[in-house]
């Protein structure tokens, strides 16, 4: 009755996928913690060996390891190996876009609305209900 297709079809290999809302928030908790968002910071600007993150995060090589274990377990870094060295890329193409969002520095919050009580100005444009 279904046909079931072992291989995707070449047209849509190109065509972005988008992330399913699940996914986004785990990848929101993920990059919550410091060293991990520390370690996709400086993946942004380009691989780095597991060695590389012990002086940035002043945490220990086995820490940053379970870190870059966790974050390779979701799929949002890879490595290879060159020779004793394991070196660490980007492979989630979001995280370069959430890291510049989160380091963006805002001037004002958003102004309040014409009818809000702390402003004291206008009325609710919306029916009153008691």
């Amino acid at each position: 009755m279904f046909a079931y297709i072992s291989k995707p079809l070449p047209a849509l290999q190109s065509e972005a996928v988008m992330i399913p809302v699940e996914k986004r928030f785990e990848l929101l908790k993920i990059i919550a913690h410091p060293p991990r968002h520390k370690i996709l910071e400086e993946l942004v600007d380009g691989v780095k060996c597991v060695s590389d993150f012990g002086e940035s995060l002043d945490i220990s090589q086995p820490n940053v390891s379970q870190h870059l274990k966790l974050l390779r377990s979701h799929q949002l870094v890879d490595y290879f190996i060159d020779g004793r060295l394991k070196c660490y890329f980007l492979k989630e193409p979001l995280i370069p876009d959430l890291i510049e969002l989160l380091k963006k520095a805002y001037d004002d919050d958003i102004p309040a609305p014409a009818c809000c009580p702390v402003t004291k100005k206008g009325t609710y444009p919306g029916e009153r209900r008691r």
